[in-house]
């Protein structure tokens, strides 16, 4: 088994994979818990140089009298306590992945604007490469408790417009180490802002790398990323609306569980009962006040003491797939009766369904009839085997509601 990870790479990735031997590709299912270190491709940068020319970086998505966006006095201190200059980062400074540089504490999570950063190309080049692959048994100490692995599922696509049918998804974009990076995730309900939200909740390993690394960088949310479910050749050509119908997020404040920082690996499932997070966005380019929930037409609200598995009668993840056979492009759901995985026997047990979704699906909620007889986030895809065919999510508890409050009450005032 091994766990799904942030799906990776730059634009040198579509070609690398092209590349691939039969017996790599059919390996590198997405490894969902955290990712290791190495440099950024040039095709990156020489995006980045290109948004950083003509774009200012900001916080909290405020336009300027000249269009772009100003960075808040509150954000500019922090940066500068952390050690940077502003001006470099905008000109790439970012990429700048020293051990000494990358924050990893919860109070550390900055991520300023860029304006333009995450274009068409840069998006729909976001893919997974090789990794290293992981046994599908792994030697846990689940004290009885797991359930016999279920009958893969076979994922379907969701149907489009995605807006329509599942209006509340969407694609993570972020960069680490070894570049741009997907995860998919889910407009959640804002109890300080009914009705206006601009909550969203994903997997804890899709905006931190846990123990061994720190927050990743550029952090931005794209709900129903490719709306008319274009091909990949296809969303060569279409417009931005196309792509990205109701305009990039950028995540001006997120939080995961300190389980996941301190605990979190890349292999074996570590912290995978604690990867869940939640972040706060604000549009691109300022927008004229409206929320995340109005501009989608609506959000999800979360359901933190959902019963044990023998009481749901099914659960429906929704993600953007990315390995192979998939290419990360299209919006697919999975549905089936969940049963129980416990990866330690001290940690809560996860639930885990049948599921042929790969790497890129990480963080897409899953959804249940909550108590109240009506659809309820109850848990987001974590980990899952080198051969698709089940996904495991966290069972969200005492933890998980601490998270997503810590954000509601950051902004309830704002």
């Amino acid at each position: 088994m091994r766990p799904i990870r942030p799906t990776l790479a730059a634009r040198r990735g579509r070609s690398a994979r092209r590349r691939l031997s039969p017996v790599l590709a059919a390996a590198s299912i997405a490894t969902a818990l955290a990712l290791t270190a190495t440099a950024c491709g040039p095709d990156d940068g020489d995006a980045a140089a290109r948004a950083s020319e003509s774009a200012d970086i900001g916080g909290s998505g405020g336009a300027g009298s000249d269009g772009k966006i100003v960075i808040p006095d509150e954000l500019k201190d922090k940066l500068k306590e952390r050690g940077f200059d502003l001006d470099k980062w905008r000109g790439g400074e970012w990429k700048n992945w020293d051990r000494d540089k990358w924050l990893r504490e919860a109070k550390d999570f900055v991520n300023p604007v860029i304006e333009g950063l995450w274009d068409q190309d840069r998006m729909r080049d976001a893919e997974e490469p090789p990794e290293k692959p992981v046994d599908d048994e792994q030697n846990w100490d689940d004290a009885g408790v797991s359930d016999p692995t279920p009958a893969p599922v076979e994922a379907r696509a969701v149907n489009t417009p995605y807006g329509d049918n599942a209006p509340t998804s969407g694609k993570l974009f972020f960069d680490g180490p070894e570049g741009s990076m997907v995860c998919s995730a889910t407009v959640v309900q804002d109890p300080a802002h009914p009705g206006k939200s601009n909550m969203v909740w994903t997997a804890g390993h899709c905006v931190h790398a846990g123990k061994k690394g720190g927050w990743y960088r550029n952090l931005a949310f794209v709900p129903s990323y490719n709306n008319e479910g274009l091909s990949t050749a296809g969303l060569e050509t279409a417009a931005k609306e196309q792509v990205a119908p109701h305009g990039v997020w950028w995540a001006d404040w997120g939080q995961t569980s300190q389980q996941w920082i301190s605990q979190g690996a890349s292999t074996g499932g570590q912290g995978a009962p604690y990867d869940f997070a939640v972040i706060h966005v604000t549009p691109e380019k300022g927008g004229d006040g409206t929320s995340l929930e109005e501009t989608v037409g609506g959000a999800l609200p979360v359901e933190f003491n959902a019963p044990e598995t023998p009481r749901i009668a099914s659960m429906t993840a929704t993600g953007y797939p990315a390995a192979p056979p998939f290419d990360g492009q299209k919006m697919y759901q999975c549905q089936d009766k969940p049963g129980r995985l416990s990866v330690k026997a001290d940690d809560p047990s996860m639930y885990r369904v049948g599921c042929t979704m790969t790497g890129g699906s990480s963080g897409g909620g899953w959804v249940a009839t909550g108590q109240d007889g009506e659809p309820a986030l109850v848990s987001n895809t974590s980990i899952g085997p080198v051969k698709a065919g089940w996904l495991a999510g966290p069972r969200l508890g005492e933890v998980a509601e601490g998270v997503y409050d810590g954000v509601s009450k950051k902004f309830a005032n704002k």
